[in-house]
């Protein structure tokens, strides 16, 4: 049963793992969000009105 048999899977895991880990990771991370929260209360209140079904 060659699914039981861990040499080259175990290998294909450690590398995808270190990979993504060691350099994948840093790079995503490094990226600034380009529109961060803020802090600001929502000062206007929005005035929603019904909609008119045409069926009702």
């Amino acid at each position: 049963m060659p699914q039981l048999n861990p040499s080259p899977w175990f290998f294909i895991m450690l590398t995808t793992w270190f990979t993504f880990t060691f350099i994948i990771q840093p790079k995503l991370l490094s990226f600034t969000n380009t529109n961060p929260p803020s802090n600001k209360p929502l000062t206007t209140t929005l005035k929603t009105t019904p909609w008119a079904w045409p069926w009702t």
